[in-house]
């Protein structure tokens, strides 16, 4: 009886150490597994920026960090400015030798500038197409190598605004272009972070400068999207086109009738039956040619 007794005892000492350690053991490991989160979380962070490389060219001119640049077409190893007629062929953005964790230097040039393609930096922008918000696509402006918020003309992209500028504070400049009147256009000059993305514009409306403005909103107000100018005009031709048809059948067929009637007034009954199928027949070629119309902008 008291081996008996005894067992129990320790039986219940055991129980209550496994209460008491068990919790604490949960602890540690819950406490290790967000140690080793923790670390992989700043090892991916690091991983981040490490990847960030520039590239060192020579130059044929003074440029500014921020400076959208191209490489030399007849020397691959200098850049120049970004102009509109070169914005096809964007390199990347003029940066600091120490803003990115690794800078290739080219021993070859004197007076080297430093290039990233991609990451993010500083860039030099202008108010030319109004102001910039965080999102819009970045691309050249009328400056040489000088940015500006995309006008859904060029070809290319920088990338995308992370911060925005709106030409009335954080102003590194002034400059003075001449819009498509000529007049002349004071613009403000500033810096904006861009997220680095060189690519097509994938905003871009070949040909809009040709579009009339109420063409271009009429046509917008149809399809809910923008239209390049083959489909806005090629869509006014099928509508002009089936307008004259619905046109001319209504007035020969009204005309055709009125005629009929006066030389033939017995016989007005059938005439005006006539005139109302040409004039349904008419309003079915104009609906007709609207949805045509209607299909070819919107699909």
């Amino acid at each position: 009886m008291l081996t008996l007794i005894r067992t129990l005892k320790r039986f219940l000492v055991l129980l209550l150490l496994v209460s008491v350690l068990t919790p604490a053991l949960a602890s540690a490991a819950a406490g290790t597994a967000t140690n080793k989160s923790s670390t992989k979380s700043s090892s991916s962070s690091t991983s981040d920026t490490t990847n960030q490389v520039t590239q060192g060219y020579g130059t044929t001119q003074v440029l500014q960090k921020g400076m959208i640049v191209k490489l030399v077409d007849k020397d691959t190893s200098k850049v120049e400015p970004v102009t509109t007629d070169t914005v096809s062929k964007i390199q990347g953005v003029v940066v600091a030798a120490n803003d990115a964790t690794f800078a290739l230097a080219n021993n070859g040039n004197s007076g080297q500038v430093f290039v990233a393609t991609t990451g993010r930096y500083d860039v030099l922008v202008s108010n030319q197409n109004g102001p910039i918000k965080s999102g819009d696509y970045i691309t050249i402006s009328a400056l040489a190598g000088i940015g500006m918020k995309d006008d859904n003309l060029a070809s290319a992209v920088l990338g995308r605004a992370t911060a925005g500028f709106d030409g009335n504070s954080n102003i590194s400049g002034t400059a003075t272009l001449k819009d498509s009147t000529g007049a002349q256009v004071k613009v403000s000059i500033g810096r904006v972070a861009v997220d680095i993305n060189i690519g097509h514009n994938p905003l871009q409306q070949t040909g809009e400068k040709s579009v009339p403005g109420f063409l271009k909103t009429a046509a917008q107000l149809v399809s809910d999207k923008p239209l390049n100018a083959t489909r806005i005009y090629l869509g006014l031709i099928v509508l002009v086109a089936t307008s004259l048809v619905a046109g001319i059948m209504l007035f020969s067929g009204i005309r055709g009738g009125l005629i009929a009637i006066g030389r033939n007034p017995m016989a007005k009954k059938h005439i005006i039956a006539g005139i109302v199928r040409v004039i349904l027949m008419g309003i079915i070629v104009f609906l007709i040619g609207l949805f045509g119309v209607y299909l070819l902008l919107k699909l």
